[in-house]
């Protein structure tokens, strides 16, 4: 019998679960362990932030669902990985030994990197459902009190979709509370240029989300550091292309959300030999750690070499289909190493996203991430902004009843085929 441990209960983590459970004999244990007793989806945070979502609808207890298909969970934080002892020690002194470690935590959010950045600071953040909870009040206030506002990405940060959902989102939801007018807003990236999305842009991205900043009357600084953020007040440098200062720009602001850079969380990044400098997990083609041959990674949280180099330092980003063909690749490579077979299955590292933007929506798919690709397409309508709202049902649903299946290429498929017949 093997005791399989997997460390993060979210878009990586969940699914596995469900994959491993159906994939491996039932003599075999695996257990959940999440720093929080629930799931979140992540992509409908923007939503959230804005009041037209409740907790309830985008969070899942574990536990139940969980212990349904007879998968261990335990809510708690993990403070140490003993990886040559095979062991994980909890934030309460106890401990849990493991054959096979599946890391899906997703990233710390490196807010310390910018002074005065998170909403233990002056500024904003929809990576979690309690941020996004925090962050609606704060909107609420703007309705209230109309000022500026900035929305953006700062340096390091590897997921910039988001930051583009919300300003059109903030954009659409001011407009329909009658306050827009009163709402100057700014958009600050490192990107070196819109519509890049840490992917060295995705057809013509570029354009297209121009277009939509430009037609919603919000302003841009691209290739930008942002130095620090005091009370209503930011602080940003523009760069130009040799990452040389160019412009320094003091931006005010009544409402403010950034995306920081991520880092790998402390009890993975402090293993030896286990992560890159900034705490993500190294693997191999497999998903295996290039050190630990019993531990295995997926998401956010492992480590992915920049498309390219860019004059502010930007990160490459992992989306659900990606992780979800990192996850069935090691399911496939524990369950081949069980039953004598071999372990060679690897991920597909496509990128698929579907963008809400309030009144409308963006799509793009990339095949592979990394350029040069066989797939590339970027498209936007108002069929996207249903397509999103769709898919978060759909993988709610999924989630709720343990239905182990390729949620993300699927969708990929039906989005393929809507394309065609739009086109």
């Amino acid at each position: 019998m093997a005791n399989i441990v997997i460390l993060g209960a979210g878009i990586g983590g969940l699914p596995a679960a469900y994959e491993l459970r159906e994939a491996l004999d039932r003599q075999h244990k695996i257990s959940v362990i999440n720093a929080t007793d629930y799931f979140q989806f992540v992509p409908s945070n923007p939503w959230l932030a804005v009041g037209w979502r409740t907790r309830d609808a985008i969070t899942l207890p574990l536990r139940p669902i969980l212990e349904k298909h007879q998968i261990e969970f335990i809510a708690k934080r993990v403070d140490t990985i003993d990886a040559a002892q095979n062991k994980l020690v909890m934030n309460d002194g106890s401990s849990l030994g493991y054959d096979y470690l599946l890391i899906t935590t997703g990233p710390r959010l490196a807010f310390e990197e910018v002074p005065g950045s998170g909403p233990e600071g002056f500024t904003q953040s929809i990576c979690t459902v309690d941020h996004a909870e925090k962050a609606y009040a704060d909107f609420q206030n703007l309705v209230k009190n109309p000022g500026p506002v900035i929305v953006g990405a700062v340096q390091f940060a590897s997921c910039f979709g988001p930051a583009y959902e919300y300003a059109a989102i903030l954009d659409t939801a001011l407009r329909k509370h009658k306050v827009r007018d009163k709402v100057p807003m700014t958009f600050v990236s490192s990107e070196p240029y819109v519509g890049h999305l840490g992917l060295g842009g995705v057809g013509d991205s570029k354009g297209l989300l121009e277009h939509e900043l430009r037609n919603r009357h919000i302003k841009w600084i691209t290739n930008s550091k942002v130095s620090k953020v005091e009370a209503g007040k930011m602080f940003v440098d523009e760069m130009n292309d040799k990452g040389e200062l160019a412009k320094q720009h003091t931006l005010d602001f009544k409402h403010a959300m950034l995306l920081p850079g991520f880092k790998g969380v402390d009890a993975v990044s402090k293993v030896e030999g286990l992560c890159n400098p900034r705490g993500f997990v190294l693997v191999d083609a497999n998903q295996r750690s290039t050190k630990y041959k019993n531990i295995f990674s997926a998401g956010v949280c492992i480590a992915i070499p920049p498309v390219e180099a860019t004059p502010v330092p930007t990160g490459a980003p992992k989306t659900g289909y990606m992780i979800e063909s990192m996850v069935t690749a090691i399911v496939q490579n524990i369950k081949a190493e069980l039953t004598g077979g071999k372990a060679d299955a690897t991920a597909t590292w496509n990128a698929f996203c579907l963008a809400d933007l309030g009144d409308t929506g963006a799509a793009f798919i990339a095949v592979p991430q990394i350029p040069p690709r066989n797939i590339t397409w970027f498209k936007k309508g108002k069929w996207v902004h249903w397509a999103k709202i769709t898919f978060e049902k759909y993988f709610m649903r999924k989630m709720r009843k343990g239905v182990s299946e390729p949620v993300f290429e699927k969708w990929v498929l039906r989005l393929l085929g809507i394309a065609r017949l739009k086109s």
